[in-house]
Parts: C-alpha cells; sequence; structure tokens
C-alpha cells in the first residue's frame, strides 16, 4: 500500500469516525469466508457497517477525529475489524446472536457516545444499554403518567361528586 493510499484510508476512517458516536472494535480472526459472510449479513439486517481495518491507520484516523478515544487504541492488536452503528446496542446485540453458533466475534472494545467500554467481558453490560428512542420513549411514558392520574381522578371525582349530590338532593 502506498503512502496516499494509505492517507486515503486514514481519512476516510477518519470521516467514518466523525459521522457517528458509536463504534465497536471486534475481532473476527479464525472465521472462514461462509461464517464472515453470514456475520456481514447480519450487521447489514442490523443496520451495522462492518469493516476489516488495519491497526495503525485505525490508530491514527483515532487521533485525528474529533473524539477522545481514551484507552480504545491500546486495544488494537492482531485482527481488528471496526463495527459502526447508530444505536448504542445493536452491534452488541449482533456479536451476542451470533456467538450462539461461533466463538467469534470477540469484544475488543467500544466507544459510545464518549464512554469507552474495554473488552469482552463488557458485552451484556453493553447489551443493556438503551437506545435513544428507548429512552425518549420511557421518558414520554413517564412524563404522561400523571397526567392520566390527574385526568381519571378528575373523572372519577365526577362521579363521586354528582352521586353525592344527587344523595343530598335525596333527603
Amino acid at each position: 500500500m502506498t503512502r496516499q493510499e494509505k492517507s486515503q484510508v486514514i481519512e476516510d476512517l477518519t470521516a467514518q469516525l466523525a459521522g457517528t458516536n458509536v463504534v465497536y472494535l471486534t475481532d473476527i480472526s479464525g472465521l472462514d469466508a461462509e461464517t464472515t459472510s453470514n456475520l456481514r449479513r447480519s450487521c447489514f439486517k442490523a443496520g451495522i457497517k462492518l469493516e476489516v481495518v488495519k491497526n495503525t491507520l485505525l490508530e491514527k484516523a483515532m487521533e485525528a477525529a474529533e473524539f477522545d478515544y481514551g484507552q480504545l487504541p491500546t486495544v488494537l492488536a492482531g485482527n481488528s475489524a471496526i463495527m459502526i452503528a447508530e444505536n448504542g446496542n445493536a452491534p452488541a446485540k449482533v456479536i451476542k446472536e451470533f456467538r450462539k453458533k461461533s466463538d467469534k466475534p470477540l469484544l475488543k472494545g467500544a466507544f459510545i457516545h464518549s464512554a469507552v467500554f474495554i473488552g469482552d467481558n463488557q458485552l451484556d453490560a453493553l447489551i443493556a444499554l438503551k437506545s435513544k428512542d428507548e429512552v425518549i420513549g420511557e421518558i414520554i411514558g413517564l412524563l404522561q403518567s400523571p397526567a392520566k392520574n390527574v385526568v381519571s381522578a378528575l373523572k372519577s371525582g365526577g362521579n363521586t361528586i354528582a352521586g353525592l349530590v344527587k344523595t343530598l338532593s335525596e333527603r
């Protein structure tokens, strides 16, 4: 690979990193072509971009990017693949589901909205993360709950008051 090609790859990776807040680094070494193809299909269905990268080029792209990736570049050893997604827990779910059939991919690390997760033992924590849409739904539900309680109380209170007035008028 020439120096020009390397600098072009670094620029492309930097642009990809700048366009997302969710980056997973995985190890997919040892997977045969068919298994890798199945993993790529699973990622595509989940809206995840999977790309095998050279560690040194990715490290330089991380240095040039606007985000602080903390200790994430330290896990760049051996074969590395990068997973880029919109949803913070989608790659973790794909990895977990894919591991039912294979022992790979292994999670090296993840960067999600300025939080850095290092190591394969973080996979369950990443799966438990809620997506932006899930959090918004919960907030809306919490905000609507008191209003529903007030409306319900007023409706039932109206029946109670009407019944009370009717009883008083009969006496």
